[in-house]
């Protein structure tokens, strides 16, 4: 019997993963919270809205019913926003379905990470996270990419590895959740810094430089939340890094941009379908951190930007300005 796998939120990458699960021979059902947009997708075969032209293989069913999207589901695969999780969950049916957060960020209200948000509403339910350097169009469209599967249960990490590799798609299994939450959600943030970078003519090598600082930063960070160093080196820290400050394929990347050339927030956020999880993350996670006795410049500069209490000059200047100090 084919093994069912539930994909709870119909963005681009809810729906590359619905793709990519039916790819690795799973029945899918892919939830939609609006009605209207489910039987659209339904219809078209297509996610016009977020990944237009590409096909959805007949092993996803699309519904806006979660008790059908969950029933029966050997894996559910949460993937909306970081600031939409608790109350998508919560709106949820316990059916005690493993869980996999596909979302990155750090929830404003409370600084929680999404594993943090999972086990206060359903405790005890077996859940981790799905993460690492992916592009959704690519993933949709079968070229090779790798992520990884981070949980504390075994079991859970092989069922994610069993029903969601496929040869073009290779999963690694990782034992430390947190730190590939912390990579997720901070390198959303550096990334706004990396496109201000270039948006404003500094240069590759001063954006080559706030990468790799940044990449300290959120190492610091996973530490001190209980996360492993080397996490921050693999594909949940600077494989996703690296790919989400590389261009303007990148939501946030391509906000720093706009940001550096001298465009405002609430514009660029305006003319977009999608989230840009960074803009929401920059002040949580400096928050969290600081609880914790850690600090984030970069982060900190760019949570000042996006609340327009500074300007990209004057954000380069005050990390430029900060003491020396031996790597």
């Amino acid at each position: 019997m084919t093994a069912k796998t539930a994909i709870l939120g119909a963005g681009a990458w809810g729906t590359a993963l619905a793709i990519q699960a039916a790819r690795a021979g799973c029945d899918v059902a892919l939830w939609a919270r609006d009605t209207a947009r489910a039987e659209a997708i339904a219809a078209a075969r297509v996610n016009q809205r977020y990944l237009p032209g590409i096909a959805l293989p007949d092993a996803v069913k699309v519904t806006a019913d979660a008790e059908e999207a969950l029933g029966g589901a050997a894996l559910a695969l949460m993937v909306v926003p970081a600031q939409a999780l608790a109350r998508v969950l919560a709106a949820m049916p316990v059916r005690g379905v493993p869980l996999l957060a596909c979302c990155k960020g750090v929830e404003a209200s409370t600084l929680r990470l999404p594993l943090e948000i999972i086990e206060a509403i359903r405790p005890g339910l077996s859940a981790g996270v799905l993460s690492g350097p992916n592009f959704a169009h690519e993933v949709a469209r079968g070229l090779p990419a790798a992520a990884v599967v981070a949980a504390a249960d075994p079991a859970l990490r092989e069922a994610g590895l069993a029903l969601l590799s496929s040869p073009a798609f290779r999963l690694y299994g990782g034992e430390d959740p947190i730190g590939a939450e912390v990579g997720g959600a901070a390198k959303n943030v550096i990334a706004i810094a990396a496109g201000a970078v270039i948006g404003a003519g500094l240069g590759e090598n001063a954006r080559a430089a706030l990468v790799t600082r940044g990449l300290a930063e959120l190492s610091r960070l996973a530490v001190a939340l209980g996360g492993r160093a080397e996490t921050a080196a693999g594909l949940t820290g600077l494989g996703d890094l690296m790919l989400t400050c590389a261009g303007p394929g990148s939501r946030n990347m391509s906000l720093g941009l706009a940001l550096g050339r001298g465009e405002s927030l609430a514009a660029v956020l305006a003319g977009r379908a999608g989230v840009t999880e960074g803009v929401a993350t920059a002040p949580a996670i400096v928050a969290r951190a600081a609880a914790a006795g850690v600090e984030l410049p970069i982060c900190e500069a760019v949570a000042d930007l996006v609340a327009e209490r500074i300007t990209v000059p004057e954000a380069m200047a005050r990390l430029l300005a900060r003491p020396q100090r031996a790597e």
